[in-house]
This record gives C-alpha cells, structure tokens and sequence, in this order.
C-alpha cells in the first residue's frame, strides 16, 4: 500500500510462527529478496525466489517499486492522476498474487510497495531488510542493453548475491 509521503508500506503474508529476524552469515541465505513489477520475468523471478525460499526455509520479501510522477504531475496533473491510480491497481494486484503465493508455498512473505528509481530503491531495501540474495527478471526492453538494466546496476554494486531470470 503506498503511503502519501512516498515511505515503504509492508504487508506480512504466510506462516506466522517463522517471522522472525534472521542472522546474515549462517548456513544459506536467510533472507531472499526479490524485486517485481508485473513483468513475465518479474513473475518468473518472483516464482524461482519462492521456490528458493521454501527449500531454504528462509524469509521472502518481495519489492514492487513505481515509477515515480515528477515532472508529469507539474505539467499534467490528469495524466499523474492516471500514473498515480494505475500504479495502485497494479500494487494491489501484485498483492493479491504475492499473498497467494506465500500461502502456496508456505513461505513467511514480507511484500513492500515503494515508489522512485527502481535500482535505488531496491537497494535501499535489500539493505534494510539484510537480504542475503537478490532475485530480479532479466530487461526485454531492447534499450535497457546500452544504458543499463536495474540487473546489471545491481550485479555491478557487489553486495549481494544476484540471481537473474528470464
């Protein structure tokens, strides 16, 4: 659920009785995080991340990040409008699979929903949530291989672990 001022809204899915803070460091990872945003290869990864989660009986947290309004809403606040209200149906939705999803696999889920550049936020998350390993889609836009996808920005930063599907 997005919050006014932009903060990330967590919502916890899954078995209760393993929410509970995991050490980095022991044997496998504890925390898997994985990044989505209604994609084929978001829900490709987001299927591969759960699937490692329940064999490694660790915490999931999945991110959906949106885009930002910025400069559409100085210049057309009907068109920020649609952006604002498109990007909450997509949140929701995403929300509804994300909940399915930890019910199915029975996997303790963390799902946040934040908004602004993706590469920046999904590092600011995997910071704070400790995540051990990162799951991301590959990019199918054809452009995205010259300036640089989310993936490969976060390959590049080194600090974690980072699984990319297609």
């Amino acid at each position: 659920m997005d919050t006014p001022d932009g903060a990330r809204a967590a919502e916890h899915y899954g078995p209760a009785a393993l929410r509970h803070h995991f050490e980095r460091g022991t044997d496998g990872p504890r925390v898997i995080m994985v990044g989505v945003d209604g994609s084929r290869t978001a829900d490709h990864a987001a299927a591969y991340a759960a699937g490692l989660a329940r064999r490694q009986r660790c915490r999931l947290v999945v991110v959906f990040v949106g885009e930002p309004v910025g400069l559409v809403s100085a210049v057309y606040a009907e068109a920020a409008t649609a952006v604002v209200e498109t990007r909450g149906e997509l949140a929701d939705e995403l929300r509804r699979e994300v909940r399915l999803l930890a019910e199915e696999a029975g996997v303790p889920t963390t799902f946040l929903v934040c908004a602004g550049d993706p590469c920046t936020e999904l590092r600011a998350t995997a910071d704070q949530v400790k995540a051990d390993l990162l799951v991301i889609g590959a990019s199918r836009q054809s452009g995205r291989w010259f300036v640089g996808s989310v993936a490969t920005q976060l390959v590049r930063l080194g600090r974690w672990p980072v699984v990319v599907v297609p």
